[in-house]
């Protein structure tokens, strides 16, 4: 795969590799488009000849859109090909073109311009100009890339304003030398309550981008008269070069050339010596050398990695600008005016997705275009959206219907409206539910693969300044027109709906078909309700949606915000509601039928549930969905319980096996039994189905859907009820076990909706974690939970706080707000009279008064209005205390992490620099602080969906243990990313970092180090500079840089992960103990132990002395402490550690026996020093100390088991299965004539020519049971590790394990190799990043790793620990890593890289 064939990109990139189709198979592991590229020479249009890549497949014009994009061409414009002195058709085929061969010569044609094409050459310039400096992205409030200025090797130091170091710069070196420039800041120290915001961004190493002209514009003069019109002038320009000369310049069919006309007199002449250019950018070096040095230079500069330098496809929040704004701002050269559209007709969204969408879908390649298209189309509708957001809510757009209430925006395209028509629904709250509804409505539709011909219109949702706003395309006129009135109804739109009348048509009967598929996907029951006018209206959709068939011939459902089902917990009105518009005698029949249910309204509901949880209840509005998610999980549960209850009636009736024999009557009858009892929509299979008007207010029903509207409210109930009884509980109990569990909002609420948890629940939450024992345990969580409600109640107030505010007093209203929100009993005078003042020094009138509504609020009143949306939306009621000091006393909750949360929820962003939240008189932000405020947009997500299948078909390999496929597998999925959306996207970034974990497990450590640094950098530009995600690619990267040597890079990437972690959520959570744990293998001298014993501290807080992060922070201090000399110490700690893995494994397991050698090694020095110190002093304790130092592979085989890369197994399960296999192997080969010599098997008259090789061990995977996984991966190799010989090799390595029998024991070293190359080959679970469950229980569907990224931070799997263990004379069994240093030597056989030579890349010995 060659991910980097890739030049150039943006609008412009060229058509990159396909992947080639064998037989209609998609070929894995190919060199793509090796066959059919080749060079070409390129000459002509004033540029020096070089050579192109290109390949037979490409049309001419893919390979102009390739020159254009090169350095040695751009910015020209408006270019042919020739060959052989003939034009080239920019359609046809290079491979159709006659004559052109590998080396052949192709000349680049000028070609005339037309006025549009002169304005696009002049935007290709100027975005050439505009060249993106270091601040432009905080400027754009556009997330940064930090990596490049972490690990430049040249950085001067950036300090703080108290003179503190903050980056120092390190020597780039791939040796390992003591740098004591290198130790950690004090702020990043264990315990330090110091956070500095200066540091989360440092300054670039980047040089500001060069100034080329002074200005850049249209002229005075412009547009032509129509004299010079006729004589082919398009544009009059003016430009003030560097020296400070002013000239204008005319654009002309030819090109430019610069005329004779001044500020006052008009000539359009061209001047004396002045001839045409083809490029603008040549007429501007002819006139100015200035220009031509700063342009030369910039095309001849260093070219920064296409991810780092590419737009991404959405906007990235950063929630910090720059330090200064003014400085910052730069001239865009906008007065030219190129980018605005000529009189054009705005775009039309809807028609461009379309298009899109009805691309074909046949070939890899055209499924890989259709995916593009879609992401470059949707990414510039939510664009145009920010745009328009800031457009209409800043006034500049008038509404076009005239209502005041519910006014509708028209603008670039799209139609914006704030829904004030769902207000019905609960006002203000009902409102916004409806918008983000119906978003998740849309996207559900559009997630439906299969219905390429239902469409939604192009949808999203943006906030800005407190105003939430539902933009979509424009939908399409109505099929028909005025000549069409006497056709029926049916044919000229809406054919589909509650309003739709009766009708009958072929297009509504093949909208039906589609509705029906559809319905079938997402889950939903055909229902039949009652129209306004009495008849009865069938639907396969929820009641609102209206079907249409537009006048461009598409079918197209609309009004899809109730959609998923209702959440009986919040809606126990719609209990009695449902049943008196049944029809009270039905309704009353069906009860009395039912003989075992206590009540019609209660069926459903768990036995005390209402008294245990206080469900069901009201809530704010009436739009309580259930999550697809849930809906799934819900399913899931429905079928285990199916299955469980058929087998049961089966045992009951005579036997699961006599029962299910084909024709008998039982089996049948216990499906039947089955269906009925939970709840099947079927009676004959399981068929789960939801009906989503149920539970709706306003809904009439007839009474013939009397029973089917019972079963359904039952099941609804269920489900409701299954989240509080169910799902809450798992969250909390996986929160437990992680040490990777959720650090802000974001990846709460992404761990909230992998189960189906919707936010409403947040206080059940909260309540659930103060009723269990180990509340203690999960006070992090809690701490997350507290803060993420207090932030989203107080999101709420600000909306409606800055309705009042006008524009003028943004700043000072806003700074005011945060001042109140987070300085406790704060006052407004101070800032008013504060802010009057300046704005009278600055003259701009009187700015913020006391007068204005929005500076008399006081902190009190703003928690008050807090804690009441909290307590009616969440149920909390003196949880959130008294003010801001309650949640950082009794939590211990951050300021700086409240600050940050409320930024990105609100779109608010800050100045850059160091805030002292901690005053409790002064006001901490000041107007000049908040720099900006920028919409926040939710769209729909457009599908990868061949690279996701590569990507889970790359998870299912790792779960088998079969390391080269799942290699294959991401490299395919990488090179697809890098088609559809040059690998800008979560998923991709998730792909790249479990590709570089692959390759770090297959020993390739210097290209999993490279694919790393590409992760964080997408990590960083796509989910944000300080997402959690992007914290544990930093600390992955530093694990990788640190196997490669680079100590210095090493410890900046964990200690820069560590510093957004103390930002992000404070030091706290386990993940710290996790970086601390690394640091303290990495940093030297008396900081490793602080770094060590925090780790400890940490995880025995929140996991307890028995726990696997426990046991390995144990053994790391006791290590640390031997080569300290204290022997003593040591001995505690690894006591300590072998109880843990004694009860967690026992006795038997390698882990407790190389624990017990460990400490037994421990015992002797510490005795062996006790008599030195008697008899010889001090002097031998040195020698002693050194004789117990770890090597750096083993330092790194630690980090790598500690962070996770590399995971091992809790239990023995697969030498259980393995004894099993050769007990299996042994019985076939004495029927085959064959024996088993010390598991090897050999014809029994050529034992000894054949000793050392195997048959038939390639098939026998699959007889294992549930065991075959770990023994999938035997048919790839010539000789499992499992069954090479012990007493035939003195050494086995399995993955980097150096495992040296000790005298006497050589069985035990058998069962610890073994154990090892369970590591990769067994029951290995090496997820991927930001993972946790790959496989959902029900039908084996591996998920989409986007789906669960940010719910914990790598995926919430235990990180087992071998301790490494020191052995003297010569006995070391270090099972973590190879043979630490002995006497100052180690093991010369080991392998840097943590795998040894005689290690396949699976893990397998060779022969």
């Amino acid at each position: 795969m060659k991910d980097k064939m890739r030049k150039g990109g943006g609008r412009n990139q060229a058509k990159a590799d396909v992947i080639s189709l064998i037989s209609g198979k998609d070929a894995v592991g190919m060199k793509h488009g090796e066959d059919t590229s080749f060079p070409v020479k390129i000459q002509g249009a004033g540029v020096e000849s070089f050579e192109l890549q290109v390949h037979g497949f490409w049309l001419v014009q893919d390979a102009i859109m390739a020159l254009l994009s090169r350095d040695e061409v751009c910015p020209r414009s408006n270019l042919l090909l020739a060959f052989a002195g003939t034009t080239l058709d920019p359609l046809a085929e290079l491979q159709s073109i006659k004559g052109l061969k590998p080396g052949a010569i192709l000349r680049l044609v000028e070609e005339p311009y037309t006025a549009r094409s002169a304005r696009l050459h002049l935007a290709r310039v100027l975005e050439l100009l505009r060249v993106s400096g270091p601040q432009d992205a905080l400027r754009e409030g556009r997330s940064p890339s930090i990596l490049e200025t972490l690990t430049h090797t040249q950085t001067p130091d950036s300090s703080l304003p108290n003179g503190k170091n903050l980056k120092r710069s390190l020597s780039n070196t791939k040796t390992e030398t003591a740098n004591q420039d290198g130790a950690p800041p004090e702020y990043l120290l264990p315990g330090s309550s110091e956070r500095p915001l200066m540091a989360l961004l440092p300054q670039s190493s980047q040089p500001e981008a060069p100034s080329y002209l002074k200005d850049l514009s249209l002229s005075c003069w412009n547009p032509p008269p129509g004299h010079r019109k006729m004589q082919g002038d398009f544009l009059y320009i003016t430009v003030v070069t560097i020296e400070g000369r002013r000239c204008d310049i005319t654009s002309c069919p030819k090109g430019f050339f610069l005329n004779r006309s001044t500020e006052d007199v008009f000539d359009p002449r061209p001047a004396q010596s002045s001839s045409v250019c083809h490029s603008f950018t040549d007429v501007l070096c002819h006139i100015s050398p200035a220009f031509k040095q700063t342009f030369t230079a910039l095309k001849n500069r260093p070219q920064l990695p296409p991810v780092e330098v590419m737009a991404t496809p959405y906007h990235t929040l950063s929630w910090l600008g720059p330090p200064c704004a003014s400085r910052t701002h730069k001239n865009t050269f906008s007065r030219l005016g190129v980018e605005d559209e000529p009189a054009t007709q705005a775009p039309d969204w809807n028609e461009e997705l379309q298009a899109a969408k009805d691309l074909p879908l046949g070939s890899l390649e055209e499924r890989l275009q259709r995916e593009r298209a879609l992401l470059q189309v949707n990414s510039a509708f939510v664009r145009a959206v920010m745009q328009g957001a800031e457009t209409v809510v800043d006034g500049f757009v008038e509404p076009v219907n005239g209502n005041h209430e519910d006014p509708g925006f028209l603008w670039g395209g799209l139609f914006m409206s704030q829904g004030a028509a769902y207000g019905m629904f609960g006002g203000e709250r009902g409102r916004r539910a409806a918008q983000r509804l119906e978003l998740k409505g849309v996207q559900a539709y559009s997630n439906v693969e299969s219905l390429q011909a239902l469409h939604t219109l192009p949808t999203a949702i943006v906030d800005y300044r407190g105003v939430r706003l539902l933009a979509q395309g424009l939908a399409p006129g109505l099929e028909g027109s005025e000549q069409d009135q006497e056709a029926a109804a049916a044919s000229r739109g809406l054919l589909y709906g509650v309003n739709a009348g009766p009708q009958e048509s072929p297009q509504r009967r093949r909208l039906l078909e589609l509705l029906a598929s559809a319905a079938k996907t997402l889950c939903l029951q055909r229902h039949v309700i009652l129209a306004p006018n009495g008849h009865q209206v069938p639907l396969f959709t929820s009641v609102d949606a209206q079907g249409l068939l537009g006048a461009d011939g598409r079918f197209y459902i609309l009004d899809v915000f109730r959609t998923f089902p209702a959440d009986a917990n919040f809606c126990p009105e719609g209990e009695t509601e449902i049943q008196t518009v049944t029809g009270g005698e039905e309704s009353n029949t069906n009860c009395e039928e039912d003989e075992e249910k206590k009540g019609c309204v209660k069926e459903g509901w768990p036995e005390n549930y209402h008294s245990d949880s206080g469900l069901p209840k009201s809530f704010t509005h009436s739009l309580c969905r259930l999550k697809p998610e849930l809906v799934q999980a819900f399913i899931q549960h429905k079928h285990c319980q199916f299955t469980q209850r058929v087998r049961e009636i089966l045992d009951k009736n005579g036997g699961f096996e006599e029962c299910a024999t084909a024709g008998d009557s039982r089996a049948t009858e216990a499906v039947r039994a089955a269906c009925k009892e939970v709840g099947s929509v079927s009676d004959i299979i399981f068929e789960m189905r939801f009906n989503s008007s149920v539970f709706s207010p306003g809904v009439t029903f007839p009474p013939a859907e009397s029973k089917s509207t019972k079963l359904q409210e039952r099941l609804l109930r269920e489900a409701a009820s299954f989240i509080v009884t169910h799902q809450i509980p798992a969250f909390v109990e996986h929160c437990l076990q992680t040490n990777e569990a959720p650090m802000d909002g974001a990846s709460l609420k992404q761990a909230l909706r992998q189960r189906g948890i919707n936010l409403r629940y947040l206080g059940h939450v909260v309540k659930t974690i103060n009723q269990t024992e180990h509340k203690e345990n999960l006070r992090h969580i809690l701490r997350l939970v507290i803060g993420d409600i207090f932030i989203r109640s107080t999101r709420r107030v600000f909306n409606n706080f800055l309705q009042g505010v006008d524009i003028p007093s943004l700043s000072a209203a806003v700074s005011h707000f945060l001042c109140c929100l987070l300085v406790p009993h704060f006052t407004p005078t101070t800032v008013g009279e504060e802010t009057k003042k300046k704005s009278r020094r600055r003259g701009r009138g009187a700015g913020a008064s006391e007068s204005t509504p929005w500076s008399t609020l006081t902190g009190a009143e703003l928690w008050n209005l807090v804690c009441q949306d909290a307590a009616e939306t969440y149920n909390i009621s003196d949880s959130l205390g008294s003010g801001p000091n309650h949640l950082v006393e009794h939590y211990g909750i951050q300021k700086l992490s409240l600050l940050r949360e409320f930024c990105l929820k609100t779109g608010v962003q800050l100045r850059l620099r160091d805030y002292s939240l901690d005053n409790q008189n002064k006001a901490p932000i000041g107007p000049d602080d908040i720099f900006n405020i920028v919409p926040i947009v939710k769209h729909i997500h457009m599908p990868t969906v061949d690279a996701s299948k590569a990507h889970r078909a790359a998870h299912t390999s790792i779960q088998k243990g079969l390391l080269d496929q799942a290699h294959e597998h991401l490299k395919e999925a990488v090179y697809l990313f890098g088609r559809v959306c040059d690998d800008l996207h979560p998923e991709a970034c998730y792909c790249h970092s479990l590709l570089a974990k692959v390759s770090f497990l297959q020993g390739k450590a210097a290209e999993a180090r490279s694919i790393q640094l590409k992760a964080v950098v997408i990590s960083e530009r796509v989910l944000g500079f300080d997402h959690p995600n992007t914290i544990l690619q930093y600390a992955l990267l530093g694990v990788y840089m640190f196997a490669g040597g680079e100590t210095a890079l090493a410890l900046k990437c964990l200690l820069r992960a560590r510093l957004l972690t103390l930002t992000v959520h404070g030091e706290d959570h386990p993940y710290i103990a996790t970086l601390d744990s690394c640091l303290g293998l990495v940093v030297t001298g008396d900081q490793r132990g602080q770094y060590l014993k925090n780790a400890l501290k940490l995880n025995t807080s929140f996991f307890g002395p028995e726990n696997l992060h426990t046991a390995l922070n144990q053994h790391l201090l006791a290590q640390w402490m031997c080569s300290k000399g204290d022997y003593r110490s040591a001995m505690t700690h690894e006591k300590e550690a072998l109880a843990a893995f004694t009860s967690l494994f026992g006795e038997d397991h390698s882990q407790t026996r190389c624990s017990k050698e460990f400490l037994g090694v421990i015992t002797k020095q510490a005795v062996k020093v006790e008599r030195s110190l008697r008899q010889a002093g001090a002097d031998c304790t040195e020698q002693a100390v050194e004789c117990v130092t770890p090597t750096t592979d083993t330092v790194l085989e630690q980090m790598v088991l500690v962070m996770g890369v590399r995971k091992i197994t809790h239990s023995d399960k697969f030498q259980e299965y393995k004894q099993k296999h050769l007990e299996l192997k042994a019985a076939v080969a004495r029927e085959l004539g064959f024996k088993v010599v010390n598991g090897v098997v050999t014809p029994l008259d050529e034992s000894e020519k054949s000793s050392g090789q195997e048959t038939g061990s390639g098939k026998e995977a699959d007889d294992g049971g549930s065991s075959s996984v770990e023994n999938a991966g035997e048919g790839q190799q010539e000789q499992p590790a499992e069954e090479t010989s012990v007493e035939t090799a003195a050494v086995e390595s399995a993955n980097g394990h150096v495992v040296e029998p000790a005298e006497g024991s050589q069985h035990e070293g058998s069962d610890r190799a073994a154990s090892e190359v369970k590591i990769v080959n067994g029951e290995s679970e090496v997820t991927a990043t930001g993972e946790e469950d790959e496989t959902s229980t029900a039908n084996g569907e591996v998920k989409s790793e986007s789906e669960e990224v940010n719910g914990e931070i790598n995926g919430a799997v235990d990180v087992p620990a071998s301790p490494s263990v020191l052995k003297s004379k010569g006995t070391w069994a270090d099972v973590v890593s190879k043979a630490a240093v002995v006497n100052g030597t180690g093991d010369k056989d080991a392998a840097v890289n943590g795998v040894a030579d005689s290690i396949t890349a699976n893990g397998v010995a060779k022969e």
